[in-house]
């Protein structure tokens, strides 16, 4: 198989480059008759840091027909590596591995309070078992995930049990990202130090230095809170309507805030059919969010916070590359001059020249 090769200028810093795929990862060295695939502007491969492929709809079972036609969505958007932060059963063990699959980083089933979240998915172990449980999920996977607050009305999780399982999670080496669209939840979430919040409205905004500082990341999916906000702004009057509208409405602003105040921001879609992580940056960017950081929180910035390194000597072999600048003109996100994940290319658009 013929040695890839691409070229050009490498974001975030704008550097030229030259890479050759040696394998799965990138090489400045030359190889002799290397194919030039594509050469432009790169991103170390697209990430969608909150998806969860697998099932047709909520409280059905995973399907690995339905898993893989999910995950090949997210390739053909450019999407190199995601991250399931809740799934509806334990993935194959091609899962992240496959060609057909981004890599991949995920939490297992759910773990959630009795009485909350959707019938058929996740595990609802008891306060006192909770740590545990959260923390043999995370010592097989390296994340856990915890609902803690549900639908209007619904109990918040004790912060107690929250920190413990935090702690029991951290001691085997896992992270802990956690489901949170109250003020009462994010404000527990942070005060029990947790790694990532997933939703987040109606986080209080004066929590934000805060997690910055602690290294709280938020991965707000605005995208499909904002396409629920129209539906539901149509509802006849109700409590759960008020409360719904109340932080979807500003949930666009909260996370511009976010960014301003240096929390690690990542992009996440949460939502069928998936491969939609072009609209999630486009919305950071109508939020407020200027380009350069929107693309950042669904490439670089969430690669490095999951682990991965970008466009450098022996980083994973993984590229997007655009005939333009894509942070000067975001229509570059949907039409990829090639795809290049693990070394291989999977898509390329020919060079009309």
């Amino acid at each position: 198989m013929a040695v890839l090769r691409v070229r050009g200028f490498a974001l975030p810093e704008a550097e030229p480059v030259d890479l050759y795929a040696d394998g799965d990862r990138w090489t400045s060295d030359p190889v002799a008759g290397a194919e030039l695939v594509a050469e432009g502007w790169l991103l170390p491969g697209l990430v969608d840091a909150h998806t969860h492929p697998g099932a047709e709809a909520p409280g059905r079972p995973l399907d690995p027909d339905v898993l893989r036609e999910d995950l090949r969505a997210h390739l053909a958007s450019g999407v190199a590596l995601i991250r399931a932060p809740g799934l509806a059963g334990d993935p194959p063990d091609w899962f992240g591995l496959a060609d057909d699959s981004p890599r991949a980083f995920h939490a297992g089933p759910w773990i959630a309070q009795h009485g909350q979240f959707f019938e058929g998915w996740g595990r609802r172990p008891e306060p006192a078992e909770l740590p545990a449980v959260a923390a043999e999920q995370a010592a097989r996977t390296g994340w856990a995930k915890i609902v803690i607050d549900w639908r209007f009305g619904d109990d918040v999780m004790p912060v107690e049990v929250l920190r413990e399982a935090v702690a029991h999670v951290h001691a085997v080496g896992g992270r802990l990202a956690v489901h949170s669209q109250h003020s009462a939840g994010g404000t527990v979430a942070v005060e029990a130090g947790v790694d990532s919040v997933e939703h987040g409205m109606g986080l209080d905004p004066t929590l934000l230095p805060r997690m910055a500082e602690q290294g709280i990341a938020l991965t707000p999916t605005l995208s499909v809170i904002t396409a629920s906000l129209r539906r539901i702004s149509a509802e006849p009057d109700s409590s759960r309507k008020r409360w719904y509208v109340s932080g979807a409405s500003v949930h666009g602003r909260l996370t511009a805030a976010a960014v301003e105040a240096g929390v690690t921001v990542l992009a996440g879609t949460d939502s069928r059919p998936h491969g939609g992580i072009v609209n999630e940056i486009r919305t950071l960017v109508v939020a407020g969010v200027s380009p350069h950081e929107a693309i950042a929180a669904a490439s670089w910035t969430a690669r490095s916070y999951l682990g991965l390194p970008g466009l450098v000597e022996g980083a994973p072999a993984d590229a997007v590359v655009f005939d333009a600048d894509p942070r000067s003109d975001l229509d570059q996100l949907d039409r990829p001059r090639a795809v290049i994940v693990r070394g291989k290319c999977l898509h390329r658009r020919p060079d009309p020249r």
